[in-house]
Parts: structure tokens; sequence; C-alpha cells
């Protein structure tokens, strides 16, 4: 005999959820990882001027030489590593919030800025990439010509 059990769409949807709230858990833990051998990405700002484009990207504790920035077939390339510090311990236990190791961030650049006057600066932890853009990119200010009066037809 067979027996019949009743439906219940409240149970579904709470395995629904949970199984959700699972995946969005696991989606949020290491995100930035999944890149060949990358174990965190900088935070960056990326805004445009009237002459050019600017990247900030926060990469505190480092060097100049820890960074390295490249351009190449129009994509900016920011990646460097952050070597591991001496952990701290207190009453038995260690805590590391920072992330460690390689990382890394690239950008796809639009073709009408200058590549080859990219300037980078680095300071209290902060790079400054600046990409000039090229004269036909940069806006223009058109001129009015205003005329007192406006001619009109009589038809």
């Amino acid at each position: 005999m067979s027996m019949l059990t009743r439906w219940d769409p409240m149970e579904e949807l709470s395995t629904l959820r949970n199984r959700m709230d699972r995946l969005f858990t696991r989606m949020g833990e290491d995100v930035e990882q999944p890149i060949m051998g990358v174990n965190w990405m900088p935070t960056t700002d990326v805004y445009e001027t009237k002459d050019a484009l600017v990247v900030k990207t926060e990469v505190p504790g480092l060097t100049e030489k820890d960074i390295d920035v490249e351009v190449e077939n129009n994509i900016l390339t920011i990646s460097g590593e952050r070597k591991f510090e001496e952990k701290t311990e207190e009453k038995g236990y260690s805590r590391f919030e920072r992330k460690y190791g390689k990382f890394m961030r690239s950008f796809t650049l639009p073709t009408n800025v200058a590549a080859d006057r990219i300037q980078a600066n680095y300071a209290n932890g902060i790079l400054e990439v600046d990409i000039p853009k090229t004269e036909e990119a940069k806006p223009k200010k058109i001129k009015l010509d205003v005329k007192k009066t406006i001619p009109t037809s009589t038809a």
C-alpha cells in the first residue's frame, strides 16, 4: 500500500532559503581568490576628469618595489605582493584580518586614451594612475553665434 504525504509549501520554501543562504555564504567567503594564485584584490576607485581617467588603488604597507603597473593591449594591470609579517599573539590566539600574498587588478581602457603618457604615483598607501585622454576625446567648447533677431518668413 502506498501512503499519501501532504505537500507543505512552507517547508519547501524553508529548504530553498537554507540552500540559498549556504550558497551566498560560500560565495562571500573568498570571492577574491579564484584567479591563478591571486590571494586578494585591493579596493580601487576609477573616475574621470575632463583630461584623464584616474585609477586609485589602496595598497597600504607596500613599497614601490612591491607594485607593478603595466599596460598591454589596452589593459591596465596593477599587481604585486604583500609579504606576510610577524604574527601578533595575545592571550593564546592570533588574529589576522589583513590580506597577504599576491594581488592583481585589471581594467580595460577605452581607445581614446594616450597609453604612452600614463603616470603612476604612490604615496601614503594609495597608488594613483593617471591615464590622459587623447585630444580628440577631451570635451570641446562650442561658441554660440548669437543673433539679435531671428529672421521670420511671411507666408
